[in-house]
């Protein structure tokens, strides 16, 4: 039998408990052995209702020249967020993260332009809580047009969280706030109470990728 303090076997199920626990892991590098494991007592959100998009990128938007597409190539875009100079997304992480998009847990949102896989984001999904982990842009404005889809997306399927971990000066322009520990907490056991449908813009058909459609969603407050 293993020994009390034996350590957990890093599974997709395992990081599943950790977010509900409020909890996500890192790496310390690309060629980092293992993980650790993160718990801010300052916590990143874009709270739904709040979400900001700049107006010179919802002319950019608007003006189209780019595909939005939705767990088209996962794995292309959880390897493009790792190829920088510096990473937190080691072999452990991807194999986790993998692992989590083929039980339906993990998405990517991908822009296409020209043909090429310009830019996109991915994150875990569970009840009505999205935990965004990381983006990646290779044309001007593909991560940020990657971020509106996802929030219109969010807020057409239900959805009540969306955790940024972390706030940038980048991510502060589209409304992303920090919060305290104990008020992550309260967000994530009502989101993870209540059922939200990612899906749900897909059912609207080719209107609901147009970019009329989601910068309404995105915009909108209830």
């Amino acid at each position: 039998m293993p020994k009390d303090d034996a350590p957990l076997e890093l599974t997709p199920t395992l990081i599943l408990r950790a977010y509900a626990a409020g909890v996500f892991p890192m790496a310390d590098g690309a060629e980092a052995q293992g993980v650790f494991w993160v718990d801010p007592k300052r916590r990143g959100i874009f709270p739904l209702d709040g979400f900001h998009v700049p107006t010179k990128l919802a002319k950019r938007m608007r003006k189209g020249g780019y595909e939005a597409t939705v767990d088209q190539d996962y794995a292309a875009v959880l390897d493009a967020c790792a190829d920088r100079d510096e990473t937190w997304i080691n072999g452990d992480i991807r194999a986790l993260y993998l692992g989590l998009h083929r039980m339906g847990r993990a998405h990517s949102v991908e822009i296409w332009m020209d043909g090429q896989l310009a830019g996109g984001l991915y994150g875990v999904r569970m009840g009505a809580a999205f935990f965004g982990e990381s983006m990646f842009h290779r044309r001007t404005d593909a991560s940020k047009i990657a971020l509106v889809h996802l929030v219109a997306r969010l807020k057409a399927g239900g959805f009540t969280l969306l955790d940024s971990q972390f706030v940038t000066d980048h991510l502060a322009r589209f409304g992303a706030c920090v919060v305290s520990r104990a008020r992550y907490h309260a967000m994530l056991d009502d989101a993870l109470s209540r059922q939200a449908d990612f899906f749900a813009l897909d059912r609207e058909g080719p209107q609901g990728a147009s970019a009329a459609r989601v910068l309404q969603l995105a915009s909108q407050t209830s």
